[in-house]
């Protein structure tokens, strides 16, 4: 192991530590990131060891975020039961409420743009229920459509550049499945298996990829990142110095990682930190949602 690889290369870049931290993403040379439970979004230049800037409060379960082209949109959001427009002052714009259900407890999770512009993101029951969740698809006019159904805990997805190609998995499940996209329809022509991991392993939560085209997971209770090469090759494994990190994103020379301290018995003091270490891997920053105004 080189020293670039050590856990003790890490550094907490908040003081915050989060029950559940999700969703990192660079967008404008910082990084921003969820905490899911409180449903706040927050902001951090990925330097600083204090707070970071909280942009959001919405009071329910807060899965995703992305920037909207449109600025005065503020964001769009996976967030309780639905999807929603919402702008800097926290006013939520619904677009679809899907999991909106009587006969189960459901929410929205993890979730990110594709390059043309359109919002996917998961859903799941709030007990992890199997084959409860479904994928969810926000085009740049604001109408919803569910793409799969029988998924239980959907993570992801992640997008290859030109979006031709989609990582999405099920954490629940230990699998990750690569499905082949109409870049213009948004269709999903595609699928096959792509990784499947063992228990010890851990499970695969928040994944990005790289200019090159690698698949970065994060592994939940398997205390790593683990790079693959777009032909499933595991090409590198970072630990990452706590059990749970959820989510990875790549940006101002930094390679970052939020972390979790739920379903721990005995949380450590990095546990529900913003870790963030040195890195030469790039990517791109999140993409917006909708089609930016000519």
């Amino acid at each position: 192991m080189t020293g670039d690889e050590a856990a003790g290369a890490w550094r907490a870049c908040t003081s915050t530590r989060h029950q559940l931290a999700e969703g990192a993403r660079w967008f404008e040379g910082r990084l921003l990131y969820v905490d899911l439970f409180r449903g706040d979004l927050y902001r951090s230049d990925g330097t600083s060891a204090g707070p970071p800037e909280a942009l959001l409060s919405l009071g329910m379960p807060l899965g995703a975020v992305a920037p909207a082209a449109r600025p005065a949109t503020g964001w769009v959001v996976a967030a309780g039961d639905g999807i929603a427009l919402c702008t800097a002052a926290g006013r939520l714009q619904w677009l679809a409420r899907p999991e909106r259900r009587s006969d189960r407890a459901m929410r929205m999770n993890d979730g990110a743009c594709d390059p043309s512009g359109r919002f996917w993101a998961g859903s799941m029951e709030i007990h992890a229920a199997t084959g409860a969740g479904s994928l969810y698809r926000t085009a740049p006019d604001g109408s919803v459509q569910q793409v799969l159904d029988g998924l239980t805990v959907p993570n992801g997805p992640a997008f290859s550049a030109g979006g031709r190609l989609m990582y999405l998995a099920d954490s629940a499940h230990g699998t990750i499945t690569r499905h082949t996209v109409d870049p213009v329809t948004g269709e999903l022509t595609g699928s096959r298996p792509f990784a499947r991991l063992a228990p010890h392993e851990g499970r695969p939560d928040g994944m990005t990829v790289d200019d090159q085209g690698r698949l970065w997971v994060a592994l939940w209770g398997g205390a790593q990142v683990r790079c693959y090469g777009p032909d499933a090759t595991i090409l590198r494994t970072v630990p990452v110095p706590t059990p749970h990190p959820s989510s990875v994103a790549f940006g101002g020379g930094l390679m970052a990682v939020t972390t979790a301290r739920h379903r721990l018995e005995r949380p450590g003091p990095l546990a529900g930190a913003v870790l963030v270490r040195p890195t030469t891997v790039t990517a791109p920053p999140a993409l917006p949602f909708g089609s930016p105004p000519r």
